[in-house]
């Protein structure tokens, strides 16, 4: 649980340190490929599920595009995940969205 929580920390804090980019708030910042799911984070807190989608459509047939939001306050928590019908479309989409400022 520790190396979990070692990674978690890390990952946001490479997040948080490259949050702005020459005034711009990046909407994609980190993506972690899960087989045909994709971890999508640094996402700006005005991305929705359909903006997602839009943005990854373009690499092949997205199943599903989804923002986590707070329960509570039903705000954007800034990450997400897209999912492809194939493994080529979320691997075309991994190398060329990793890193990207849109």
């Amino acid at each position: 649980m520790a190396f979990y929580n070692k990674v978690g920390t890390l990952l946001r804090q490479s997040i948080s340190s490259n949050s702005t980019l020459h005034g711009q708030v990046p909407m994609i910042n980190a993506i972690r490929c899960m087989s045909t799911k994709l971890f999508i984070g640094g996402l700006s807190y005005g991305t929705d599920d359909q903006s997602l989608r839009d943005a990854f459509s373009s690499f092949g047939d997205v199943v599903e595009a989804r923002v986590i939001t707070d329960r509570d306050t039903g705000r954007s928590r800034g990450f997400g995940f897209v999912n492809y019908s194939t493994e080529e479309c979320a691997n075309s989409a991994l190398s060329a969205m990793d890193g990207q400022v849109r």
